[in-house]
């Protein structure tokens, strides 16, 4: 009697062997949304909705609700991001408005690697950068949500808002696929040393752990940058410390008018990201 064929094969084209697929598997449920409780989806959107706030500039409308902010923080489960998210505002309520307004416009305005603009990371400032724009403000029309506040669609206090509203599955869709710019963000704030770096902790342990791929990407993007292409657009404002790469390596992404704060605060310097 002839053995039964092994599944396995070394034939290009052919069938993937069990191990493959098992890997494929076991990939899928890892990136696959899990199913929460209704406790626990209120739960998860309340945190959303909290690293949503607490990434938008300091104005004076914020930094007057702090006490609320971080009665709302303390108030949260017991988890590892209700810990970081701890860790920022009891650093955020001590802090002079004004030196909260310099540091955020250091952090976030003044440094690329910690751009607030998911797309950027993907795409660098290509064409493909604009359609990817397009098809996220698509996905929020056709959740009944319209930004209309003159932010791009991609700016992270927007993109969780969205995810607060419409829930784990498609209303996180865009974090978990900008998994990677919102791990380079985290190291980019780590790095800085700056307190930001907990908000950011506590949003990733909403997402899938990353994988080994993930990681050699996020360690790629750090050294060579964003995708470029020549589109006539020259590099502008300052390049220093926490930048991706010499001058002329790429393009900062375009600044776009806050749906937050339509008037900048003075003090607040309007330039590359």
């Amino acid at each position: 009697m002839n053995p039964l064929p092994s599944p396995r094969t070394d034939r290009p084209g052919g069938p993937p062997s069990i191990p493959a697929l098992v890997r494929t598997r076991v990939r899928a449920a890892v990136r696959r949304p899990a199913r929460f409780t209704p406790d626990e989806t209120a739960d998860r959107a309340l945190v959303l909705r909290l690293v949503s706030l607490l990434l938008q500039y300091p104005d004076s409308e914020l930094t007057a609700a702090r006490t609320e902010l971080t009665a709302a923080v303390t108030a949260l489960p017991a988890t590892p991001g209700a810990e970081h998210l701890a860790r920022f505002t009891g650093w955020f309520a001590d802090q002079d408005p004004e030196a909260l307004e310099r540091h955020y416009v250091e952090t976030f305005d003044l440094r690329r690697k910690s751009s607030l603009y998911l797309t950027y990371y993907l795409h660098g400032d290509t064409r493909r950068r604009g359609m990817a724009l397009l098809a996220l403000n698509q996905s929020y029309r056709a959740a009944g949500w319209n930004t209309a506040g003159g932010e791009l669609p991609d700016h992270l206090p927007v993109a969780l808002e969205f995810a607060a509203l419409a829930g784990p599955g498609g209303g996180e869709a865009p974090l978990r696929r900008h998994r990677r710019g919102l791990e380079l963000i985290h190291s980019a704030l780590t790095d800085a040393g700056s307190p930001y770096r907990h908000v950011l902790a506590a949003l990733l342990t909403l997402l899938p752990p990353p994988t080994e791929a993930d990681r050699a990407a996020v360690a790629r993007l750090a050294a060579e940058g964003p995708p470029n292409e020549e589109v006539g657009l020259d590099p502008y404002g300052t390049y220093g410390e926490g930048e991706f790469a010499p001058p002329g390596t790429f393009v900062p992404p375009m600044p776009a008018p806050s749906t937050y704060a339509p008037t900048a605060p003075a003090g607040r310097t309007e330039g590359a990201r």
